[in-house]
């Protein structure tokens, strides 16, 4: 018999302990959504550049473009997704009661939600922040100037107590109409029953575009908030989370390594070996989260990379016209960076 020293043989142990990593990785909700052949993902009920059917009940947008790529590193089809409309009340509870697997709804990631509710956020895939929408006919230029005024917005979110805070840190005064349902807030201000629309900017822009005369509001400077909008999973399934998350996060270094939709085939052929790590020429990245080696060239290939996605729905390709800003690449002047794929 060979006796090895202590220290190879404590290697040994570790290299067969990793060499189990692919099966203890799996998920219960990825087999379930490979034996359905579907994933389920929670969206918005109708925001334009995140979530949004057309006439013919296609959906599209920044938070369905995410859903897709999770169907194609799944099942290898982006259009494999059932989508569950949700407001901003019931979106949580429609989570933890299980009608679908991930909620990928323009949905802040706050200490509470992540801690108190049992959510996992998987990461910020948009940093946003809370602005304001007002009609030219008051002159207003300033958030500042608003004192007094009556200002709508959605039920359930965070942007009531952000306005709580801003307006009492500023000492302004101000009268809240609140409804559950996106289309209720935007026909109350279109009405004129208030003077100030408030949520996320991004949401501002999304929103202005389905008024009567959008060219008659404008959006104030003032940015009151931190909003990191992300999706959210149930606590309980810490492989779900890591496929989610490593989903974006390849995504986002395909962006900046020059990956594209377009030349991912190419790109195979790549000495760079980030890249080969990326697209599953070498290593075993993807075994170890229950996929297949190329489950990151599946998601580029069918719906694209970060920077495809964002310009397609929020940017210059969009009806938003949104710069990229904080959502720029670390190397552009954003803060969008991703661990790396090794």
């Amino acid at each position: 018999m060979r006796f090895f020293p202590r220290s190879i043989a404590a290697a040994l142990v570790a290299v067969a302990a990793f060499s189990g990593v692919a099966e203890a990785s799996k998920s219960p909700t990825v087999e379930r959504i490979k034996k359905n052949g579907f994933l389920r993902c929670g969206v918005n009920e109708g925001l334009t550049g995140f979530a949004s059917p057309d006439a013919k009940g296609n959906w599209s947008g920044f938070d369905i473009d995410f859903c897709r790529a999770l169907a194609a590193v799944i099942l290898n089809d982006a259009s494999k997704v059932r989508y569950t409309p949700t407001s901003a009340k019931v979106r949580f509870t429609a989570l933890q009661s299980g009608e679908f697997d991930i909620l990928s709804r323009n949905t802040t990631w706050t200490m509470s939600r992540d801690v108190q509710l049992g959510l996992e956020f998987i990461a910020a895939t948009y940093y946003d922040g809370q602005g304001f929408m007002v009609p030219k006919s008051l002159k207003v230029t300033s958030a500042k100037q608003l004192n007094g005024a009556t200002v709508c917005t959605n039920t359930g979110t965070t942007t009531e107590l952000n306005l709580a805070d801003y307006f009492r840190a500023n000492n302004l005064k101000y009268k809240i109409v609140a409804f559950e349902k996106n289309a209720e807030v935007l026909a109350a201000y279109d009405n004129g029953r208030c003077d100030a629309y408030t949520t996320d900017a991004s949401g501002l822009y999304a929103e202005r575009l389905k008024l009567k005369k959008p060219a008659d509001h404008v959006i104030l400077p003032e940015i009151i908030s931190k909003e990191p909008l992300g999706p959210a999973i149930n606590h309980g399934d810490q492989p779900w989370g890591d496929v989610a998350r490593w989903t974006l996060f390849a995504l986002i270094n395909a962006e900046e390594l020059g990956v594209t939709s377009k030349n991912v085939d190419q790109m195979m052929k790549s000495p760079n070996p980030e890249i080969r790590r990326l697209l599953g020429v070498e290593g075993a990245f993807g075994e170890s989260l229950g996929l297949s080696k190329d489950w990151a060239a599946r998601a580029i290939r069918q719906v694209g990379n970060y920077g495809e996605i964002f310009e397609r729905n929020l940017g210059q390709g969009s009806q938003l016209k949104i710069r990229r800003g904080v959502n720029a690449l670390w190397n552009k002047g954003g803060v969008l960076y991703a661990p790396p794929i090794r």
